[in-house]
């Protein structure tokens, strides 16, 4: 497969640190787009500016540069794509497929996914905008767990695109970002198989071209809690970055790599992940 073939990306938000978790799904798809042949690209998710952390974009960067996962080109950074988001926003609406919505989360509070209450109020403004879902699955081909459906209905609903402080929502950033991206391979947590599902609905909204989708295995706590800023994790550390990968070479089923280069470790784990492909 060449470069123009496969062309795949990693999508840290500015919020905090990348911990293990974090390497966890940057080595992931590091070696996906490698075994590949392929291109892999950063992008930095400073959707929301008040989430952004000081000095955090420096300190991604400096970690991945650590661990050895370089990328291709320069990072693109979504606080720089404002324009383009509101440009599709616009061009969504007029083909019908976003509504207003009035209620706030403590009218929902008591239901997993938002019950499309304003959908068929057709308020003419709104605190938000959402995405009408399609009823019925949305299914695709997962790289990892074959034949993956997701119930609309019941699993997503009808998603903001647009919140009450007029900041655009992760679902579109994304979906937008990859496409004009010429993303080909999404590799990420297997926590985000309903984002994906929301993802493809707005995809074929956009009539855009299908992406291949690989989840993987979260890194747990001993409690069995997915590792995160919310559970605190320790900040993955450059100087640390051997111990690290090989931790998360094994969490991906690659075994042991008893080197201590990352460049060299890396070198061996793309061989192991070309063979498992």
């Amino acid at each position: 497969m060449s470069a123009t073939e496969y062309i795949g990306r990693f999508a840290p938000t500015p919020s905090g640190p990348l911990h293990f978790g974090s390497i966890v799904a940057a080595v992931g798809s590091w070696l996906d787009a490698k075994a590949a042949g392929g291109i892999w690209k950063l992008r930095i998710d400073d959707l929301d500016p008040p989430r952004v952390a000081p000095g955090c974009i420096d300190s991604i960067l400096h970690s991945l540069e650590g661990h050895g996962l370089h990328w291709d080109g320069q990072p693109q950074y979504q606080s720089n794509c404002f324009e383009r988001y509101q440009e599709v926003l616009e061009q969504l609406t007029h083909a019908g497929h976003v509504y207003f919505c009035n209620c706030s989360r403590k009218d929902w509070q008591h239901s997993e996914i938002y019950p499309g209450t304003c959908r068929p109020l057709q308020h003419s403004t709104g605190r938000g905008l959402r995405f009408k879902s399609l009823d019925g699955t949305i299914a695709w081909e997962d790289r990892s767990f074959g034949t993956t459906q997701i119930d609309v209905s019941s699993q997503v609903g009808d998603f903001l695109l647009k919140n009450a402080h007029g900041i655009f929502s992760y679902q579109l950033a994304n979906a937008i970002d990859d496409c004009d991206m010429g993303i080909t391979d999404v590799v990420r947590g297997a926590d985000l198989l309903t984002v994906t599902a929301a993802h493809i609905s707005l995809q074929r909204a956009l009539q855009a071209k299908p992406i291949r989708y690989r989840h993987l295995p979260l890194a747990l706590t001993s409690e069995g809690e997915k590792i995160s800023k919310a559970t605190h994790a320790p900040a993955a550390a450059a100087e640390d970055a051997p111990d690290t990968l090989k931790r998360a070479f094994h969490h991906l089923g690659l075994g042991v790599i008893p080197l201590d280069d990352v460049h060299h470790m890396l070198d061996e784990a793309v061989s192991k992940w070309s063979v498992g492909r």
